[in-house]
């Protein structure tokens, strides 16, 4: 066979094309774009309490670092998520306050982890969590116990349709 048979060749073996991806199908080294930035998924957590299972994805682009929330209650949610310090103790209280607005407990528990990517080290641990909301619910505060820190995060929901998902392999 010539070096043009070689080229032109019909039995070439084709890679599959990745599969498409949901907000609860998002895999390391997916590329999300929300808010006209393309971040790159570096950390996947899973989460599990009891049969209820959600997900955190920590997306990267430059230093700048955000977590995408994602669950299936009777709908889709979606929230977006940066740490802030915020010094709380256990038990977790029922209500707080953070700039200027007040929180709600909305849940709490223990659940399960599995993790990925850049949140690996996680994998097999538990973490104590509590959700926080406003009355509107367009303000979140969540907060994880990991060991003996606790981490706080403040968010907002978003909806599907503000980001985009490209699959980074199959």
């Amino acid at each position: 066979m010539g070096l043009f048979s070689n080229l032109f060749s019909k039995n070439k073996q084709q890679k599959p094309a990745p599969k498409e991806r949901t907000a609860l199908s998002i895999q390391i080294g997916d590329i999300i774009t929300y808010d006209l930035r393309d971040f790159e998924v570096v950390g996947k957590i899973t989460y599990r309490d009891g049969s209820y299972e959600w997900y955190g994805y920590q997306l990267l682009e430059g230093r700048d670092t955000i977590w995408l929330s994602a669950e299936m209650d009777d709908e889709l949610e979606l929230g977006v998520y940066k740490k802030i310090q915020y010094p709380v103790s256990k038990p977790y209280p029922k209500e707080l306050s953070y700039e200027d607005r007040k929180y709600y407990l909305e849940e709490s528990g223990t659940a399960r982890v599995t993790g990925e990517g850049r949140s690996s080290n996680l994998n097999g641990t538990e973490t104590n969590y509590a959700d926080y909301s406003t009355d509107d619910e367009n303000h979140f505060l969540s907060f994880e116990s990991w060991g003996t820190e606790t981490e706080a995060s403040y968010g907002y929901p978003i909806e599907s349709y503000e980001i985009k998902i490209l699959a980074g392999s199959n």
